[in-house]
C-alpha cells in the first residue's frame, strides 16, 4: 500500500503541473476511388487541477496508514 500511496502523490503532483494532454489524430475527409483527403485533427485530455489535489491527499493517506502499522 505504500508504494501505491507514493505512486499517487507522484501522478497527482504531475497532474499540477500538466493540466492537459494534447495528441493529433487523422481521419480521412474524402475516400473516392483512388482519391482520398485526411486531414489531421488535434484533440485534448484536460482535467481539473483539484484531481491532482484529490491524488496527492490520498496517497498521503495511504502512506500515513502504512506508516502507524
Amino acid at each position: 500500500m505504500k508504494v501505491f500511496g507514493i505512486i499517487l502523490i507522484v501522478i497527482g503532483i504531475i497532474m499540477f503541473i500538466i493540466t492537459g494532454i494534447s495528441y493529433t489524430t487523422e481521419e480521412t475527409v474524402i475516400d473516392a476511388g483512388p482519391l482520398e483527403l485526411s486531414a489531421e485533427k488535434e484533440e485534448s485530455v484536460n482535467w481539473p487541477p483539484y484531481a491532482g489535489g484529490v491524488a496527492v491527499v490520498a496517497g498521503l493517506i495511504l502512506v500515513a496508514i502504512n506508516r502507524k502499522k
